[in-house]
């Protein structure tokens, strides 16, 4: 995600670009004294809040951002004196990216024409550059991965997801994501011949499948069992979806 500007006094940037700036959901939630993300998030419209990945302490993960209008709509909604004055401020900083390509008052945009300032402004652009170059490369492992995963044909067992989700940064193990899955619908929660099974929904995704395993007893009576097997597919959306919870 590209840093587009710090907003000084405030502990708070601008991403994305001047034409679609961006602003981080937890920093906004912070700003205002809102206790969770999460709720001011349910305030917006889908419209004006959107999911992207970020880098955070070396590593890429998606966070909630919120749009122009979703920010304003916060800041319009918040009885906090600050809410205000991020207002006016973000707006004259946006003003002048769109009217010099860089945020600076009229003053500055005359010494950056006659020359004074232009290697600082080259220098600045030359960093912004390097950054987004490094975030790039970070986030190609991560995007040939997910490529590689989504066209692979082979599927994986629960315990697999459960260790492929530990590496994402997700504290949760084989039981505990047994009992998730249950919970959320994923697999069939009734005790029965079907316990554990993908739901019809989890098949209809392609997210989920099983394979059904015969077992003869010494007494001569059959047992069918079926063990739920996550697809390519399926893991990406796992993943994505757990990843997405952590953020909200």
């Amino acid at each position: 995600m590209n840093e587009l500007q710090n907003i000084d006094g405030f502990n708070a940037k601008i991403y994305g670009t001047a034409e679609n700036p961006l602003f981080l959901a937890k920093d906004i939630a912070e700003l205002i004294e809102h206790s969770r993300a999460s709720e001011m998030l349910k305030t917006v419209d889908n419209d004006e809040k959107l999911m992207q990945p970020i880098l955070a302490s070396g590593q890429n993960r998606n966070m909630w951002f919120l749009t122009e209008d979703g920010l304003y709509e916060v800041l319009m909604s918040s009885k906090k004196p600050q809410a205000k004055i991020f207002k006016k401020k973000v707006k004259e900083i946006l003003k002048t990216i769109r009217k010099h390509g860089a945020y600076m008052t009229d003053a500055k945009a005359q010494d950056v024409i006659s020359g004074n300032g232009l290697a600082d402004l080259l220098l600045q652009a030359g960093n912004q550059i390097k950054q987004l170059e490094l975030e790039k490369s970070q986030m190609k492992p991560k995007a040939l991965f997910a490529d590689s995963v989504s066209a692979s044909e082979n599927t994986i067992l629960i315990r697999d997801l459960a260790k492929i989700l530990k590496q994402n940064g997700i504290d949760i193990g084989e039981k505990r994501l047994f009992t998730w899955l249950r919970d959320n619908g994923y697999l069939v929660k009734k005790i029965g011949s079907d316990y554990n099974s993908p739901t019809q929904r989890s098949m209809n995704l392609g997210i989920l499948e099983f394979t059904e395993n015969t077992h003869v007893h010494n007494s001569g009576k059959i047992t069918v069992t079926k063990t739920p097997k996550v697809t390519g597919k399926g893991q990406i959306y796992f993943v994505n979806k757990f990843l997405q919870d952590l953020a909200s």
